[in-house]
């Protein structure tokens, strides 16, 4: 045998000092504890080990939008019993369709039952993430009040700055965080009151609102509810809308009817036989996957080459113009010429009936200017107004308020620049280390959301054990993956530049109604152009696509200057191997065998399950 030389240049590398099992000192900060956030805890925290876990938030309590909303009306629109986590099983929704403050109640108790509350940061505003490239860590600026007292004994609020850092940055702000004011001259001179639909400040009591008159600016899902909610309220009402929109009606609308019994009716207030009955969790989880699977029976209706849209199209036009048949002059304002879903679908209890009463204007016109008494018209009309709310809706962009900086100091901004791009909606090149949840292309057109975000946490969380198990300094996106899935954003849901007016033919390069032209903040608020906050596809398309991780279209670098990628190995040991008093025959516990599907008895010949 012959013999082997020595090698000629010794590769300088060396064993880890560390058995392979031993999870590495990991620390994952949250931004926002809405839905994404308190997922984030539950998940982050039941799955990876030796974690240090933190979570700011804004705001002043947990819930994200459903903290910051709490204007009159507010109501989810998606179903309670589907509107909640794939894990949870809330039983006693009081309705069909829950309030925006029973949902935040629920978000609470969530809280705390999985024990969240002292790992997350109320009124701690993240005001800067920047990358450290050499560190492979973020490095994180947040504002928080510092209460002091001042001679007089009255509170103050002054502000200070705390620093904080990361091995991995978690963003789940999303995108109805950031509300606008509308750019309307004069607005600041109103001698009245001023307020925006998502920071509603002002007493929703009739005995307070019986003699107020109130302009609502908007025709949005806050707008919506808004004026359905004070019409009956107060003295006079006035709606400024500038758009169409589609008022359909309730969803899986089937469903309510069936418990209702009345096909008048626009909810269901459940009995307390009604939750009793929830109490079987068999019974329960066949209720509410009967939603579920209604939900998403609307996904094809988002296609164009779907005959029955126009079905769909001309039965909303029918209903709408029943409900306005005392005012039949506001469809020719409010009713659409653009397709079904092109805009978000809204509907609308009360709505369109609200806009045929007697203490009601609707105004088409655009507003020229707000006075001092309050507001005036392109066509010279002028309404006397004690109140003003603006439901102009949400910054959705996707362009956060604050900086996050990745490799050579690159802005996150800077990468969105002309539209957001991102890896299957989840991570973006340059940016290591940093994941988010409902973030640019993650929302849906028909179907759960929630359903996407506990699947986005769930990869979020996967990296996180790669990362760790692997000692992994960082891991990005490359920056050809990103490329590749805007290709295929583009092809899905936003080439579809066409003008749905004459939707007659449709190539089955334009599959869906999302790219058509229409006003959407699907579309950030244009008319044309990218498609930037949904997925290319329905929720279980989502689901699927997110399961299983292309670890493939990521790069990675490795802690201490490590180049060999199985360093991670360590020294050959595991901690069992170590461990005097350590089972070290784990992997026979039956809680440790995975079992095939069959008989299983060890006297005897195994018999298979005729299912396999």
């Amino acid at each position: 045998m012959a013999r082997l030389g020595p090698l000629e240049k010794p590769s300088g590398f060396r064993l880890g000092d560390f058995p392979i099992d031993a999870p590495r000192p990991i620390k994952v900060v949250v931004i926002g504890a809405g839905y994404s956030g308190i997922v984030a805890g539950i998940r982050f925290r039941q799955r990876v080990q030796n974690l240090d876990f933190t979570i700011y938030d804004a705001l002043a309590g947990v819930g994200g939008t459903w903290f910051a909303n709490h204007y009159p009306g507010l109501r989810c629109d998606i179903p309670s019993h589907a509107y909640q986590l794939t894990f949870e099983s809330h039983t006693d929704w009081s309705a069909f369709y829950a309030t925006g403050e029973e949902i935040r109640q629920n978000l609470e108790k969530i809280v705390d039952r999985y024990q969240l509350r002292p790992f997350i940061k109320l009124e701690h505003r993240v005001t800067l993430a920047k990358y450290d490239e050499e560190a492979g860590k973020w490095h994180l600026t947040i504002r928080r009040p510092r209460p002091r007292i001042n001679g007089n004994s009255i509170p103050q609020v002054e502000y200070e700055e705390i620093s904080d850092t990361a091995d991995i940055l978690f963003n789940g702000v999303g995108c109805l965080s950031r509300w606008t004011w509308p750019d309307i001259p004069g607005l600041e001179t109103f001698s009245g009151q001023v307020v925006h639909s998502a920071d509603w400040n002002i007493r929703q009591d009739k005995e307070y609102l019986k003699d107020k008159r109130i302009g609502v600016i908007g025709v949005g899902s806050s707008a919506i509810q808004i004026v359905a909610d004070l019409q009956p309220k107060v003295k006079h009402l006035v709606n400024y809308v500038r758009g169409q929109t589609w008022i359909s009606s309730t969803f899986v609308r089937e469903r309510l009817l069936q418990l209702s019994g009345d096909d008048t009716v626009d909810n269901y207030e459940f009995t307390e036989k009604d939750k009793a009955t929830f109490k079987d969790p068999a019974y329960y989880n066949k209720f509410r996957r009967d939603i579920e699977r209604e939900m998403n029976l609307a996904h094809p209706l988002t296609r164009l080459a779907n005959p029955m849209i126009h079905e769909v199209r001309d039965e909303f036009k029918k209903t709408m113009l029943q409900k306005l048949a005392k005012k039949p002059w506001i469809a020719d304002h409010i009713v659409p010429d653009f397709a079904v879903c092109c805009r978000r679908l809204t509907p609308g209890p009360g709505y369109l009936e609200a806009l045929c009463q007697d203490n009601v204007d609707f105004v088409p016109s655009h507003i020229k200017r707000v006075t001092a008494t309050g507001i005036e018209t392109v066509d010279g009309g002028v309404q006397d107004l004690d109140i003003i709310v603006c439901a102009t809706g949400f910054d959705t962009s996707y362009i956060l308020d604050f900086d996050i900086i990745g490799r050579k100091g690159v802005t996150l901004k800077d990468h969105h620049t002309p539209h957001p791009r991102t890896y299957m909606s989840i991570a973006v090149d340059g940016f290591p280390n940093m994941f988010q949840a409902l973030g640019p292309n993650a929302g849906v057109g028909a179907g759960n959301l929630l359903l996407i975000m506990e699947r986005q946490v769930d990869y979020a969380v996967a990296a996180t054990l790669k990362i760790q198990r692997e000692r992994i300094k960082s891991i990005e996106a490359k920056a050809e993956a990103v490329a590749d899935f805007d290709e295929y954003i583009e092809a899905s849901i936003s080439l579809a530049q066409i003008d749905s007016r004459s939707l007659v033919s449709v190539p089955e390069l334009f599959p869906n109604l999302f790219g058509t032209k229409c006003r959407s903040w699907y579309k950030a608020g244009k008319e044309e152009g990218r498609v930037v906050a949904l997925w290319p596809g329905s929720p279980i398309h989502a689901a699927m696509a997110l399961a299983h991780p292309r670890w493939e279209d990521y790069n990675y670098e490795f802690l201490d200057g490590v180049k060999n990628r199985l360093y991670w190995l360590g020294s050959g040991d595991t901690v069992a191997d170590i461990d005097p008093e350590a089972d070290k025959a784990w992997y026979l516990r039956p809680e440790n065998i995975d079992f095939p599907p069959g008989k299983i008895d060890f006297s005897a010949e195994i018999v298979p399950d005729a299912t396999l």
